[in-house]
């Protein structure tokens, strides 16, 4: 099969398309021949070497897919399934590839109202924003809560998943993304680079974080009383953690992880009209470089997808 390796840490162009053997899956297992692959800023972090999350070279990126059951080793799927996931995480997938092995349990079944390419945009950002809101912070109607990055990746499915749990919504986005923002339903949109939302917002139950700096400092002085700070990208942070404890706030981190319950009720909202995913631009597989090029520009309208 192709799949797209790196032999060094370094920029877009250290990713290439080789001949490697096809996996094959163990019991509770299935081989999937991949549609379309999610890309996410995590796997340009690898590529460059930030941190060794899967070691070091060779690897093989990736997580989000979409595709079809190629082989079950497994009752809970059959050849010609079409399914979704993210499986392994954080381990390493090497889901930049034709087909995948995974455990059955880290997928779930592709809704019809989803191409493969918008399955594939779904599972890492999906699954991150509803173990933070619904799992971890418990958001239920009437919450109010604020999402820092709305137009992003993880930041515009939140937006869905709050508004859908029942909560006010208010998210945060530059000017460029504000309208598509506002097409995603929220109460409340604030122009991050004109209103400072530390004066104008008050009394939030919830906030998401995805920007972390001092954004997430700052969302201290918003919070209500035993109010929660949930964030994707600053959880190892003792002294913030501190800080929020010391001010009778919570304070937590989310690192996603494989989730089948969670993936069976991102379908239910997508099936509902209540989530959809956006996807600002797909390549085909062998413009992976280009891809990660757009990836490592930063401020991303939804995401970025693979096909093959």
């Amino acid at each position: 099969m192709r799949a797209i390796t790196q032999n060094q840490l370094g920029g877009p162009e250290v990713l290439t398309v080789e001949d490697v053997p096809t996996p094959e899956p163990l019991p509770t297992e299935v081989l999937v021949r991949v549609r379309a692959i999610g890309l996410n800023p995590l796997e340009a972090r690898l590529r460059a070497g930030e941190f060794p999350l899967i070691g070091t070279p060779p690897f093989i990126l990736g997580w989000d897919i979409s595709g079809v059951v190629e082989e079950a080793s497994t009752w809970r799927f059959r050849q010609g399934d079409e399914v979704f996931g993210m499986p392994l995480f954080p381990r390493a997938a090497n889901a930049y590839a034709e087909f995948v092995a995974a455990p059955a349990l880290h997928l779930t079944r592709k809704p019809a109202a989803l191409s493969h390419a918008e399955a594939a945009a779904l599972p890492v950002v999906g699954l991150t924003a509803w173990q933070g809101l619904a799992d971890l912070a418990g958001v239920t109607a009437g919450d109010r809560v604020l999402v820092h990055g709305g137009g992003g990746g993880v930041g515009h499915v939140a937006v869905q998943i709050a508004k859908a749990l029942g909560a006010y919504v208010i998210t945060t986005a530059s000017p460029g993304k504000r309208e598509f923002v506002a097409s995603l339903g929220p109460d409340e949109v604030i122009d991050y680079t004109a209103t400072d939302f530390t004066e104008v917002v008050r009394d939030i139950d919830v906030v998401l974080d995805t920007l972390g700096g001092d954004t997430v400092e700052r969302s201290l002085e918003v919070l209500r009383p035993g109010g929660h700070l949930v964030t994707a990208v600053a959880e190892g942070d003792a002294e913030l953690i501190a800080r929020y404890e010391s001010a009778g706030m919570r304070f937590s981190g989310i690192a996603v992880d494989p989730d089948p319950v969670g993936l069976r009720r991102l379908v239910e909202l997508v099936d509902q009209g209540k989530l959809r995913v956006h996807i600002q631009e797909t390549f085909p597989f062998e413009r992976v470089v280009d891809a990660h090029r757009l990836l490592d520009s930063g401020h991303l309208q939804g995401k970025l997808v693979l096909t093959i």
